[in-house]
């Protein structure tokens, strides 16, 4: 077993005023639309929140603003988890607030991932705890040595970030320079995250919280952060239903892959996605398959820039067959590093899992439900200015290509599930 389960999302979830049972939403108008992808979602620990106010972010920067104003207005508590916390001109930005936020009495818990923060020294996390806070390493290698770690195949792939119980973050966006757009190579670095305000947070705050428990070998009983604060009194902030789904190695069912599958095979008009990796499983392959012959409009767009050139060959090995099927594809002019899905005209998917089998089985991940019609318009409006600034892709482009690139993504195709 890769880890326990040291809390259920139904431990303490439940037990808050203002989340939704099923029952309870099936009087809700947005169930008469959405009655299968809600139960699908309830079902797998992803309790109905409505009543959120999100902001959605397409740069780095725009959110990194945001940010640092909640942790400067944060009075109770501030729990920050990332896969890539930097020791970089971000990173210290970050840290150095959170650290004065420890200092005034604001209870700081951190917890970044083992191997996506490598190459941060740990004296770098320690300006933190001397500072007041907490903070915990995902996975940390054998004997602090970070070169030997036996669980270097699963990653901490969340990005999440809870202030107060009431403001939540999440999304593709890292704590690092590269994730600003301050990497000339990566550039323009498209992502995308979203700030939750609302009773939306609760999820992403239990999210956190099991992993704080597991990391610390905390025993406090679940019920005790609910009395101490970290799950105040929901307020109507806005209108959207938000539900907010978490999976990893943890789990014998892939949640976020099978909740993906079947907004896929439920669309009725449109499935627009964006990811940096196209790596999908059969599964995956076979959903996409079925919206295309049922006439759904299926539109996959991808970096033209990769950072990874192993898997983004393998990646456009997978394109290929899409554009043979009939999916329009897209090479976004620069890295695109975000991990959304359209469905529809209510249904968006915002989170940290990309199209690929190591973030549907490997990874530690994190995905919000947004039911809404303006963030689905807002959003549809996005994908197409991204398209502009885009190369469409035909049967052409790999026709082109030469025999010994098509023999590296066949044999590296053949390798994907390593990558």
């Amino acid at each position: 077993m890769i880890r326990d389960k040291a809390i259920s999302e139904h431990d303490i979830i439940k037990n808050i005023e203002g989340i939704q049972t099923l029952e309870q939403v099936k009087d809700d108008g947005l169930v008469k639309v959405d009655r299968e992808i809600i139960t699908l979602c309830y079902n797998y620990g992803s309790y109905p929140c409505p009543g959120n106010d999100v902001k959605i972010y397409n740069w780095g920067k725009d959110k990194l603003a945001d940010l640092k104003r909640d942790i400067k207005h944060a009075r109770h508590s501030i729990n920050i988890e990332y896969y890539i916390f930097e020791d970089d001109e971000t990173g210290n930005e970050i840290m150095d607030l959170l650290c004065q936020k420890a200092k005034e009495g604001v209870d700081v818990k951190l917890i970044y991932d083992s191997i996506g923060s490598r190459h941060a020294p740990r004296r770098f996390f320690k300006k933190l705890a001397k500072a007041g806070g907490q903070v915990a390493e995902f996975f940390p290698p054998f004997m602090h040595f970070r070169m030997i770690n036996l669980k270097v195949n699963y990653r901490n792939h969340r990005k999440v970030v809870v202030i107060d119980g009431l403001i939540g973050y999440t999304g593709g966006i890292n704590i690092r320079d590269d994730h600003m757009g301050k990497d000339k190579r990566l550039t323009p670095w498209r992502d995308t995250h979203v700030r939750i305000e609302g009773s939306g947070c609760y999820a992403l705050q239990n999210i956190f919280l099991d992993d704080w428990r597991y990391c610390k070998k905390d025993g406090t009983p679940p019920m005790v952060y609910l009395e101490n604060g970290y799950f105040p009194s929901p307020k109507i902030c806005g209108d959207v239903n938000v539900q907010v789904l978490s999976s990893g190695p943890d789990s014998p069912e892939q949640q976020i892959k099978e909740v993906f599958v079947k907004l896929i095979t439920s669309a009725r008009e449109k499935v627009y996605i964006q990811t940096p990796y196209f790596v999908p499983d059969d599964v995956f392959m076979s959903a996409l398959r079925i919206a295309v012959k049922s006439g759904v409009d299926v539109r996959i767009m991808v970096p033209k820039i990769p950072d990874k050139k192993s898997v983004y060959h393998v990646t456009l090995s997978y394109l290929k067959e899409m554009v043979e099927l009939g999916v329009r594809v897209y090479l976004y002019n620069g890295f695109l590093h975000s991990k959304t899905i359209i469905v529809d005209s209510n249904k968006l998917s915002i989170g940290t899992c990309n199209t690929d089998n190591r973030s549907f089985g490997l990874n530690f991940e994190d995905t919000a439900i947004l039911y809404s019609e303006s963030l689905n318009k807002e959003y549809s409006l996005t994908f197409f200015k991204d398209m502009k600034q885009s190369e469409e892709i035909n049967i052409d482009y790999f026709k082109r290509k030469k025999w010994i690139t098509k023999f590296a993504q066949a044999i590296l195709r053949l390798l994907s599930a390593l990558f």
